[in-house]
């Protein structure tokens, strides 16, 4: 049940956020659009709920529950910057808006580019790694929390390849061509 959950979770993100765009850009209801799109957290509660249930009825911690923590972390991590993302698009696309920003490409204007990428995916995995601990917590030493544990390990690798990323580019800065 789980994770088709996290699933309907996924597809109900995208149907909102295709929702709120079209109301905000083509019905020109912004404030419609933006309700819509307000709506997108409680995908992540319900799916929260569900999961505490679940626990509480008696499953066993498992890979499942990982997974739906993991999904919930980076909905809270990444949402925001996903949304902003496709808004900026589709206002382009659609709206007659400006075209979307581009990253920077060199020098320390990129390096400050990818220590804020790397702060949202941090955030991501730290929201994660909570949820995950709290599982645990609520299973207590009654249950098996290996694969929490596992999942755990994992969020505690993606923080570390986005520091490397970001140090990298802070550390070795990308230059333009010489001329």
């Amino acid at each position: 049940m789980i994770v088709t959950l996290v699933v309907a979770c996924e597809v109900g993100f995208w149907i909102l956020l295709a929702a709120g765009l079209a109301l905000r850009y083509v019905a020109k209801m912004p404030r419609a659009g933006a309700a819509v799109l307000l709506l997108e957290p409680l995908l992540e509660v319900v799916l929260l709920i569900a999961t505490a249930i679940d626990l509480r009825n008696g499953a066993e911690a498992s890979t499942k529950h990982g997974i739906a923590a993991v999904y919930i972390g980076f909905s809270v991590g990444l949402g925001h910057s996903t949304i902003k993302w496709v808004d900026q698009r589709v206002a382009h696309r659609f709206a007659g808006g400006p075209p979307p920003v581009k990253p920077p490409k060199y020098g320390r204007a990129r390096a400050v580019h990818e220590w804020r990428s790397a702060g949202r995916w941090i955030l991501a995995a730290s929201v994660a790694l909570a949820l995950l601990q709290a599982a645990i917590w609520y299973v207590g030493g009654s249950g098996d929390t290996s694969s929490l544990r596992g999942w755990q390990s994992s969020m505690l690798m993606v923080i570390g390849i986005n520091v490397v990323i970001a140090l990298s580019y802070t550390l070795w800065p990308k230059r333009g061509a010489l001329r």
